[in-house]
């Protein structure tokens, strides 16, 4: 894995990092080795947040370098990917229109090949139960920042049974707050603690 990558990307030289994502690219090197490379410097941008270091203003600056990072590698990990990937639905809830951590986790789920339908934020309960019934996804990915909008959560879990699917769908949560206090609130399976640990779990489910 590239030690240099990392470190731009950590240091959010976002110039830097798209010239050395290319070059790479250009010289043959497994794109899922570029993509863990940023991945693991947007972890020690998280790292540094949680220090102090780093503020909401950088994370938000390490969130454009990471989409446009995944604009320009994805379409290489597709030509490897496999053409039955899993389908997942994601979005933010009902009443919460937070939309970083959702698209951080839609390109980490990309890029570990799964087929991500992203709803976008503020979404109903009915319009989820539409895109599962539409995709015939087995995960259902919930984001949630505001401790406000867990009611939304639990709705959607609600209506996703209502609908006859519960037993044919795992749901996943994620946001800021969100522990294992709100996944037994809320009636939803798991919860991952960041974008990189919701692939894990998204695999884990399926």
């Amino acid at each position: 894995m590239s030690n240099v990558l990392i470190q731009m990307t950590a240091d959010l030289e976002d110039e830097k990092v798209i010239l050395e994502v290319r070059r790479q690219l250009d010289a043959g090197i497994d794109p899922v080795e570029i993509f863990g490379a940023c991945q693991e410097g947007m972890v020690e941008i998280g790292k540094r947040f949680q220090k102090g270091e780093y503020f909401v203003s950088d994370l938000m600056m390490a969130g454009a370098i990471f989409m446009s990072v995944n604009e320009i590698v994805t379409p290489f990990l597709k030509v490897l990917g496999s053409s039955n990937a899993e389908k997942v639905v994601i979005g933010t809830v009902q009443g919460d229109i937070h939309n970083i951590g959702k698209d951080l986790v839609v390109a980490m789920l990309k890029a570990g090949n799964f087929d991500v339908v992203d709803v976008g934020v503020d979404v109903t309960p009915e319009a989820f139960v539409q895109a599962l019934q539409d995709s015939g996804a087995k995960v259902l990915g919930l984001s949630c920042l505001l401790t406000t909008a867990y009611d939304s959560v639990k709705a959607t879990v609600a209506a996703v049974e209502a609908a006859g699917l519960r037993d044919k769908v795992k749901i996943m949560i994620g946001g800021g707050p969100v522990d294992q206090g709100v996944v037994e609130f809320t009636g939803a399976d798991a919860f991952g603690k960041d974008a990189q640990d919701a692939v894990r779990v998204c695999k884990e489910l399926i």
